[in-house]
């Protein structure tokens, strides 16, 4: 996989993670201060890729993270129970997708998104993709990049032509005590929107040059995201009123495109979504079986999961894929986003700990990551308290998804007599500057 395919399996899994899947929900929170919203997501996305791009160039493993926080803090419960939280948020994530495409396709198609049609379309889309995985990375990496290429050209359309009809007033940010606490919150909950740049370190054995690749791979796929999430933010905004635009949540670019587009706008959005969360599902499904093989290759997960069909086998491809299904089939989309958020900010406060702790071997500033980690940690703390807010049920599920984690780690530990170990050499390949 090469430096642009992989730049494309990453923004097609941010983008359509949350400029269709979840757009509708940020609306709802952050109001006309949602492009702001994406702007800070940015920035805590960059605090985070920093140490990604520094631990990836010197850990070259599809474990990503995983492989980053055993090389720095050893193998422990704690380690153990991340694997398994990591490994989740990609079903999760699948999940997320899946319904998101049925909130497209079925009003596009003209039937009614009811619940017997949207868990149809989840077992489906999921069910075509794991079909896709069946050819490997290189047919990953290509997919996803026809796919991104046409989903940009339709953002491409959608910026330009809503941006010379945005209602200014519509788009000024307001600052005080009520709208600022909407804004940090959908910031946090967005935070989930950049999480796809992780992707290219659960590829990185399977790319060209990943010591040189993976850092510029990162950098490049979060600009590219940053642009386009806060000038669809500001179109979407700046084009339909708030109100019409929460109500529309399922699919409300595809409704935010009618005001200057006409219904052929609500057409080519709605089409650009299904490329979108296409690429997204594709992409996760991938990462996510990645992950299974490479943990369980370590010691992470049991054996039975480190059996993928590009290394000959099915099963852990098999139950990523049926456990998405089962998320989609349960769960609705605010609370998916919520947990999977709230799980992917405790593995980065993790990575920068491992960073910190590597930092004389793969490079970087320790103040800088002292300064990064605290405002994850802050992130992460205003993360709980909003949710505690406004849905303290998320919290409790938060709470019960980890504390089932650390049992099933010691299940697995306990069952397979596997002893703790640190992250050898056997395990991931340490690669010099200049390789």
């Amino acid at each position: 996989m090469g430096l642009w395919e992989a730049v494309s399996m990453a923004v097609g899994t941010m983008v359509g993670a949350s400029i269709f899947s979840i757009f509708g929900v940020g609306a709802s929170i952050a109001k006309q201060d949602l492009p702001v919203a994406f702007l800070l997501s940015g920035i805590y996305a960059s605090i985070v890729a920093y140490s990604y791009a520094k631990l990836g160039t010197k850990i070259v493993s599809n474990a990503g993270p995983i492989a980053f926080i055993l090389k720095g803090i050893g193998d422990n419960m704690v380690t153990g129970a991340l694997s398994v939280l990591f490994w989740l948020t990609y079903v999760v994530s699948i999940s997320l997708f899946a319904r998101g495409f049925a909130g497209y396709l079925l009003p596009l198609i003209g039937v009614e998104t009811a619940p017997m049609a949207v868990s149809v379309v989840v077992v489906l889309v999921v069910v075509l993709f794991t079909v896709l995985t069946f050819f490997g990375s290189k047919a990953v990496g290509k997919t996803e990049f026809y796919i991104v290429a046409v989903k940009l050209l339709i953002l491409g359309v959608f910026i330009a032509v809503g941006v010379m009809r945005i209602v200014p007033d519509r788009i000024i940010p307001v600052f005080d005590s009520a709208h600022t606490g909407g804004l940090v919150h959908a910031s946090v909950i967005f935070f989930l929107s950049y999480m796809g740049f992780g992707l290219i370190t659960n590829a990185s054995e399977n790319m060209e040059n990943p010591s040189r690749n993976v850092p510029r791979a990162i950098f490049i796929s979060i600009g590219i995201v940053l642009f386009v999430y806060i000038a669809v933010s500001a179109v979407a905004v700046g084009n339909l009123s708030l109100d019409k635009l929460i109500k529309a949540q399922d699919n409300a670019l595809a409704i935010a495109a009618e005001p200057f587009l006409g219904s052929f706008g609500f057409l080519l959005i709605s089409v650009g979504a299904l490329f979108s969360i296409s690429s997204a599902l594709n992409a996760t499904l991938y990462g996510g079986a990645n992950i299974a093989y490479s943990l369980a290759k370590d010691g992470e997960l049991p054996a039975f999961f480190e059996r993928k069909v590009w290394f000959g086998s099915v099963e852990g491809l098999y139950i990523t894929a049926a456990l998405g299904i089962i998320f989609g089939l349960l769960f609705e989309m605010d609370g998916i986003a919520f947990i999977t958020s709230g799980i992917f900010t405790v593995v980065y406060i993790f990575v920068l700990i491992s960073h910190w702790r590597l930092t004389t071997e793969v490079g970087g500033s320790r103040f800088l990551i002292t300064c990064n980690l605290i405002v994850l940690t802050a992130v992460f703390i205003a993360l709980l308290i909003f949710q505690l807010q406004s849905q303290k049920a998320a919290v409790y599920g938060i709470a019960v998804v980890f504390v089932g984690a650390l049992l099933a780690e010691v299940l697995f530990r306990y069952v397979k007599k596997r002893s703790f170990r640190l992250f050898g050499e056997s395990h991931d390949r340490i690669s010099s500057s200049d390789e």
